[in-house]
């Protein structure tokens, strides 16, 4: 059985983040410029021990819990979506997803291409759409990682996930073919929402405004992946079943939910087993983030929380063939990976 993580995030050269800084320094006045960086460059970023206090490299966590190939796309807090001039969006942006395509080349048989895309706020998804479609049809990519708050919880809200504004790129997603994963980006307001809890406030809603609406009418094909176990959908369930059973004649809460796929980052077994006795298995995607927030250690257990995947392997309600549909067939199927 091959494990695919299909929620990871590139560790890149930190000449990435000097071009993020330089381009935000002035705005874009000095023109674009771009990230020049050697393979050797961009193989140290994933092979030199940075994490654990120099303990540990992103190759290191992966052999330490097993992991066997990753999605990877860029560091959500890092995407900067409300930045403006719009145009520093889509240059770094573009470089992130530059430097993926190279590890990609660099370990094609353990990296899968996931792309950012330049969703500069309160415009509309032009430069998305064709980003996405560079991703794809020049580099291979996969899927993406699509933002529902481009404002960044800065205090002026997205559109729900129904509405007509993403239609354009549901359009370009079912046309390609490739699954997006619903990932928030930044929080502009930290001291009440750091940005780890903003993911997940964001993806509930996210869950909420395609359950209430007719994407999946309009776009039957859609691929659609929410992170982090679907935010508090599940956990929430009874709540939001209730209104639905309220409806004459609609459909059920946990119903609609099932048209939409679920990671598994989620750092606890008891969590996990929630999530796939609610989507159901084949819902459910396996992914750890691994390196990222659940690389600390568990004082407990000596373990990473995000070394996940003993737990979906001790699950005595799921068969083999469940706990392997999981860990790598939904992946292969979602992402089309040989």
């Amino acid at each position: 059985m091959t494990i695919i993580d299909c929620h990871a995030h590139v560790s890149p050269p930190t000449e990435l983040w000097a071009y993020k800084a330089s381009i935000l320094s002035h705005l874009g006045a000095h023109g674009r410029g771009k990230v020049t960086v050697s393979d050797d460059e961009v193989r140290r970023a994933v092979e030199i021990k940075h994490f654990e206090g120099g303990d540990k490299s992103h190759m290191d966590f992966l052999k330490e819990v097993g992991t066997d190939m990753q999605c990877i796309s860029p560091r959500p807090f890092q995407m900067m979506h409300s930045a403006k001039p719009s145009r520093v969006v889509q240059w770094f942006t573009e470089e992130t997803n530059n430097i993926i395509y190279r590890q990609t080349q660099l370990y094609p048989n353990v990296f899968v291409g996931i792309a950012g895309l330049p969703q500069a706020s309160g415009e509309p998804l032009t430069m998305a759409i064709a980003e996405l479609e560079r991703c794809v049809k020049q580099m291979g990519f996969k899927g993406c990682i699509l933002n529902p708050d481009p404002y960044e919880n800065s205090g002026q809200k997205a559109p729900p996930m129904g509405d007509h504004y993403w239609y354009p790129l549901y359009e370009k997603l079912c046309e390609l073919d490739v699954p997006a994963h619903i990932h928030a980006t930044g929080s502009k307001n930290p001291d009440r929402e750091p940005y780890t809890l903003h993911f997940i406030n964001e993806e509930t809603t996210a869950v909420y405004g395609f359950v209430n609406s007719d994407v999946f009418k309009d776009f039957p094909t859609l691929k659609i992946i929410m992170s982090h176990g679907g935010g508090a959908a599940p956990f929430q369930l009874g709540r939001f079943e209730a209104a639905s059973a309220r409806k004459p004649g609609g459909e059920l809460f946990s119903q609609a939910m099932r048209k939409l796929y679920y990671d598994t980052v989620l750092y606890s077994p008891e969590a996990l087993e929630l999530l796939i006795k609610t989507v159901g298995v084949d819902r459910c995607v396996f992914g750890a983030e691994c390196p990222g927030v659940g690389a600390a250690r568990n004082k407990a257990t000596g373990k990473t929380y995000d070394d996940i995947r003993p737990h979906i392997e001790g699950f005595s309600f799921l068969s083999a063939a469940e706990k392997k549909t999981i860990l790598e067939d939904n992946a292969r199927m979602l992402f089309k990976i040989a």
